[in-house]
């Protein structure tokens, strides 16, 4: 099933995380509870979780970005797409990112962005073919 986060999803989705860039389990501080409730009220941030016999399994993240050029339309930025080592190459985050997309076309963005920071040959051509291109913008990072 593929849906967004409801309050409930909190542990799920932070082991799901710890596969992300080797990330440590995150506890359940109030700063981080505190973040947790402020994004699940965020009508602009969608935490897309694929769920197999009721545990999380993949997610991506899609953030609805306001903007005044290109008619006031605003555009969608993707980020941390994950799946479970045991559930890779079932089409799960496939279903996520389509599901993002589905969000920004009835938010009437103008465009999805994704950055990766995978160099693998595998993951890029899975961008590609969920729809993605590397041609037509250069992505610039400065980590501060």
């Amino acid at each position: 099933m593929i849906r967004e986060i409801v309050n409930e999803d909190f542990n799920g989705l932070m082991e799901l995380y710890t596969q992300l860039h080797d990330n440590p389990m995150t506890e359940k501080t109030s700063e981080i509870m505190e973040l947790w409730n402020r994004i699940l009220k965020d009508k602009e941030h969608h935490i897309i979780v694929a769920e197999e016999e009721g545990r999380i399994v993949s997610s991506c993240v899609c953030v609805i970005i306001p903007n005044f050029t290109h008619n006031q339309r605003p555009y969608a930025f993707i980020e941390n797409v994950v799946t479970k080592k045991d559930y890779r190459n079932k089409g799960l985050a496939t279903a996520c990112l389509n599901y993002a997309k589905e969000i920004a076309i009835k938010e009437k963005c103008y465009k999805l962005m994704l950055l990766t920071g995978s160099k693998k040959e595998s993951t890029l051509n899975f961008y590609e073919q969920a729809g993605y291109n590397k041609n037509d913008k250069t992505a610039f990072i400065q980590w501060i």
